[in-house]
């Protein structure tokens, strides 16, 4: 498939961000008013989990960098890294400093859920291991993050790459689906052939 792209740098189309600076663990508070999502909470496929990000509070007098539903979120620390979009925010929220909080700058144009598919591709995947720091653990660091070369496409061609992302994700998960229900009827003819076999 042969797409025609410019290149930028990341830096050029997205401001990077680190993540709320939290004096050592959240502390979880049931009725706080923010959300504060974290690695655990993000995932590369299906975005934010809302059901297990924790609330609390938020202290000092900084203003936070508030999460928005066309926000990505990068995770920039163990064995693999990529980016998932916020989507649609049950309330005030702000993310944990091991992620980056990205956002496209005014005016160009880049879908965010193009961005994130492009983060995890192989080809930029490369350049984030060539990059990456670190003995015990590996992480990327924000200027180096910045430096990063993406390609960018008319924003039809973003759009339709999105749509069969997406179709291929819809794919792989009724792929998924089809493989436990096989699974599941193999367990039950199994445990039907084990009773048979005690009762003779």
């Amino acid at each position: 498939m042969s797409i025609h792209a410019l290149p930028a740098l990341l830096g050029a189309e997205v401001s990077i961000r680190a993540g709320y600076p939290f004096r050592g663990p959240i502390d979880e508070v049931p009725d706080g008013p923010v959300r504060a999502v974290q690695m655990k909470d993000v995932d590369r496929l299906h975005g934010v989990d809302w059901r297990g990000v924790i609330h609390t509070r938020l202290g000092g007098r900084r203003e936070p960098d508030w999460l928005a539903p066309e926000d990505l979120l990068f995770v920039a620390r163990g064995t693999r890294f990529y980016a998932s979009c916020v989507g649609e925010l049950p309330g005030p929220a702000v993310c944990g400093p091991h992620l980056f909080h990205l956002r496209v700058k005014p005016g160009r144009n880049l879908l965010p859920a193009f961005l994130a598919w492009q983060i995890n591709q192989a080809p930029f995947q490369r350049d984030l291991q060539r990059a990456a720091e670190g003995s015990s653990q590996l992480s990327v660091r924000r200027p180096v993050l910045e430096s990063l070369r993406i390609g960018l496409p008319s924003l039809a061609d973003q759009e339709r790459i999105v749509a069969l992302a997406r179709l291929a994700q819809r794919e792989r998960q009724l792929h998924d689906l089809l493989i436990r229900n096989r699974e599941r009827q193999f367990e039950s003819i199994a445990e039907a052939l084990a009773t048979a076999s005690r009762n003779a």
